[in-house]
């Protein structure tokens, strides 16, 4: 198993950050990756790299955060976790059954940990980021931006700060502190293009 799925990296992690910081109050699941192939011609470790550190990953540290704020008294929305999908965990992509399955799963497990985390204080959401502008997207050909483009209502490709700002507003700002359980589309429009 690669690192991103690593219960006892993820342990390890927590316990560094706790002996610095004395507490962790907000956790956001933003790692990512991407091995993208046609179902018919992908390899098991491609399918298996992408469920790790997608996937497993999220589970792993939600869990490691909540034995953390179950160990405290906290207040209704205290402690909040914000999960990274994706647009294509909601309406897939050809050549990504690995990624899309992978941030599908992102969304089913931040509902289920929303219904089960509420009780210690915790808030449990995602935000499913479009295409955004990065280095994962900057390595796609001119073409397929194009083409990506032209399926955006908004017609352009999303800014990191678009979803940082989203990210912040569930993570710090009080006016969400009455959501949980809910999925956020900072995607341009694309899902509803979908």
């Amino acid at each position: 198993m690669n690192e991103g799925g690593n219960q006892a990296s993820i342990q390890a992690m927590f316990k560094q950050v706790m002996e610095e910081y004395g507490t962790v109050d907000v956790l956001v699941n933003n790692a990512g990756i991407t091995k993208d192939g046609l179902v018919m011609r992908m390899k098991p470790a491609q399918w298996q790299d992408v469920i790790d550190i997608n996937l497993t990953g999220v589970f792993y540290t939600s869990q490691e955060f909540f034995k953390l704020c179950a160990k405290k008294k906290m207040s209704e929305g205290a402690g909040r976790i914000i999960n990274m999908s994706s647009v294509v965990g909601q309406v897939g992509n050809a050549g990504q059954a690995n990624y899309a399955a992978a941030k599908g799963g992102v969304i089913g497990l931040t509902m289920s940990n929303a219904r089960e985390f509420t009780s210690r204080g915790v808030l449990v959401n995602a935000i499913c980021p479009g295409y955004i502008q990065s280095d994962m997207t900057d390595e796609l050909p001119d073409a397929v931006k194009d083409a990506v483009i032209s399926q955006i209502p908004l017609a352009r490709m999303g800014k990191p700060e678009e979803i940082a700002g989203m990210t912040r507003f569930l993570a710090l700002d009080p006016a969400a502190a009455y959501i949980t359980g809910h999925t956020f589309n900072v995607d341009g429009g694309m899902a509803i293009g979908a």
